[in-house]
């Protein structure tokens, strides 16, 4: 993963539980998971608000 080093303000209690809680050993880790959880939760808010009522999924109601 490329990357640039970046400094940043980070609650580092906060960031050390988030870092416990996910299973993973740096405060970088943990900041990367969140990012990317942050985006697909955005994305998928995005496609179900454009396809509100329109999507079918397989098993529901069959």
């Amino acid at each position: 993963m490329a990357g640039t080093l970046t400094s940043i303000r980070l609650d580092t209690q906060l960031a050390d539980e988030a870092a416990k809680v996910l299973g993973v050993k740096t405060r970088t880790e943990a900041v990367h998971i969140a990012l990317r959880e942050v985006v697909a939760l955005k994305r998928f808010k995005n496609l179900m608000k454009k396809n509100a009522g329109k999507l079918r999924f397989a098993g529901y109601r069959e």
